[in-house]
């Protein structure tokens, strides 16, 4: 009897959270499905189901005459996410060497500190970043959205360098020392190719991150330093554009080879969740 009623927990445990799986994935990709299928629509206007499928909207995107301003959008965005994920690369796993192999109090704080932009508001952030700035006399443009974007994104590189550093077996760098290798040899023989694949997953969610940021791009850009986010809340507000649609159709498709090229490089869920 009691093996009975223990199966018969087990399975409706299973079922449950079979169940509540299934209703998270929904909740997930649903959103995604309803705008991909959206920016096929032969519809002048933002709305699902579409009538006929085209890809008119896609042509329309591509279209240099009138898509320009979407161009020079989505040109800002890469520009500024390139330049922030490189500039928070190299300062950011440095910082991790420093911190990683200390284990002292002030270590850990600096890391909470280094770790901060995580969950402080973007809002807020980006306000305070605005008027931080107007305080220096400095006007918006591309080289302030980098290091606005920079301070949000650096502690990406840097969560995801620790953890490779964590697991770093330190009978290698022993060992290695134990042979008559100097700092420099170790780190650029042992220690830099272990922690590469983190330092490379760290980097891709940098970039995505800053690609798709929002409160920090509202604050810190003007007419001639349009980020692509803004631009299309903007065709949302003003004319429910479908090509905005169409925007998210190639980010998506983007983002998921990358992902998928990533995951097969670094293994990329591994060192997120680390």
């Amino acid at each position: 009897m009691t093996g009975h009623l223990n199966t018969w927990t087990d399975r409706s445990y299973v079922v449950v959270i079979g169940l509540l799986a299934c209703l998270g994935i929904a909740v997930l990709v649903g959103p995604v499905i309803v705008v991909l299928m959206t920016s096929f629509t032969t519809s002048a206007a933002l709305k699902f189901p579409p009538p006929q499928l085209s890809t008119q909207w896609y042509v329309a995107l591509f279209d240099p005459a009138r898509s320009s301003h979407i161009h020079n959008a989505a040109y800002n965005s890469l520009w500024v996410a390139t330049l922030a994920t490189s500039l928070a690369t190299l300062l950011a796993v440095p910082a991790a060497l420093a911190i990683a192999r200390l284990r002292t109090a002030g270590a850990r704080a600096l890391e909470a500190a280094f770790l901060a932009p995580l969950i402080l508001p973007t809002l807020a952030y980006g306000l305070a970043t605005l008027m931080f700035f107007t305080l220096l006399g400095y006007r918006p443009s591309l080289w302030l959205l980098t290091i606005g974007h920079f301070i949000v994104i650096a502690p990406f590189v840097f969560r995801t360098t620790v953890a490779s550093l964590t697991q770093l077996d330190p009978v290698l760098l022993e060992s290695s020392a134990a042979l008559g290798a100097g700092r420099l040899y170790t780190f650029r023989r042992i220690t830099l190719p272990l922690i590469t694949p983190g330092i490379a997953a760290g980097a891709f969610l940098a970039f995505i991150a800053s690609l798709d940021n929002v409160p920090v791009s509202l604050f810190l850009s003007n007419a001639r330093t349009d980020m692509l986010p803004i631009r299309m809340w903007g065709m949302i507000e003003s004319t429910l554009d479908v090509r905005v649609a169409a925007i998210s159709g190639v980010l998506i498709a983007s983002v998921t080879v990358l992902i998928l090229v990533m995951e097969r490089l670094v293994g990329l869920t591994r060192r997120m969740s680390g």
